[in-house]
């Protein structure tokens, strides 16, 4: 299952090198992953009302080549893996066929409380059907 979320790139997302900032590759990614479970018919907001959120837990990045002021990048979103709590995604930046930035994210599904739970059955459904 792959998901595409379009981003521009404007003046405050860079340094003063005239570069993405590094941490802007990680909002990137975390827009992407939200976007994803939207489209996948999940309202984060439902979610966290219901008493349930997702956690970053682990992030491996490369960052392999600049994105600069005003490129037009795509961030590319797949589901890896899936435990019944945890969620693992590939996720890339990429500038039309040029790879930038890469990283593999794993999430946790817990309580408000912090206690690992199971990805909603509705969201384990959606993500088998588009496989």
């Amino acid at each position: 299952m792959t998901h595409q979320l379009p981003v521009r790139v404007y003046y405050e997302d860079t340094d003063m090198g005239g570069i993405v900032y590094y941490a802007n590759y990680l909002k990137y990614i975390e827009r992407a992953r939200s976007e994803m479970v939207e489209d996948l018919g999940m309202n984060q907001i439902a979610m966290r009302d219901a008493g349930i959120v997702f956690v970053v837990t682990r992030v491996v990045a490369d960052y392999v080549s600049p994105a600069r002021l005003d490129d037009r990048l795509t961030v590319v979103t797949t589901h890896h893996a899936q435990s019944p709590v945890r969620w693992v995604f590939d996720q890339e930046v990429r500038r039309g066929d040029d790879l930038l930035f890469r990283a593999e994210v794993t999430a946790v599904c817990m309580t408000l409380d912090g206690k690992p739970t199971r990805l909603p059955r509705a969201l384990r459904d959606q993500v088998s059907a588009k496989r």
